[in-house]
């Protein structure tokens, strides 16, 4: 069962993790929420879910204006060449559809399948702003709330400095 927005909220709530979302119209690229990001602080994000030839899963969350060099990537973070993991698949790991992808789905990937990469500068930032589990709002959080929340999915915070591709 996919999880919605409120009951992403009412995770961080227990957390006791502050959070405040903006609602806006459904945006699926960095250059489509260009007039959001002059209006709400912090760290904007793009969050790609890729998958190797050995099935390894891997969720990054980047700053937003960051260049990933897909192509070298693997050769960083140790794993086979990367491409973007399938639809059906992101939905039945992190429990959202393309389009939707953040770092908030890893409250769904009970399983641990994902890896988690953090890109250096995104870590950098004291407010980050990811999706809610769909597109159409943006949500606001700490650092520190975010490094939690990651914890709290029993993932791994891996930062990677993608300077270096």
């Amino acid at each position: 069962m996919q999880a919605t927005p409120d009951d992403l909220f009412a995770y961080l709530d227990r957390l006791g993790i502050a959070h405040s979302t903006v609602w806006h119209e459904a945006m699926f690229t960095v250059e489509q929420s260009g007039a959001l990001k002059a209006d709400m602080p912090g760290a904007h994000t793009k969050n790609l879910f890729l998958k190797d030839a050995e099935g390894t899963l891997v969720l990054i969350a980047a700053e937003a204006h960051n260049q990933l060099k897909l192509n070298q990537l693997h050769k960083l973070i140790g794993t086979k060449r990367l491409s973007f993991g399938p639809a059906d698949l992101m939905t039945e790991v992190l429990g959202v559809v393309p389009g939707s992808v953040t770092a908030f789905a890893l409250m769904n990937d009970r399983a641990g399948r994902v890896r988690f990469l953090v890109d250096a500068v995104l870590a950098g930032a004291d407010i980050v702003n990811f999706h809610p589990l769909v597109n159409t709002g943006t949500t606001a959080i700490s650092q520190a709330d975010f490094r939690r929340f990651v914890e709290a999915t029993e993932h791994r915070f891996e930062l990677v400095d993608f300077s270096g591709l």
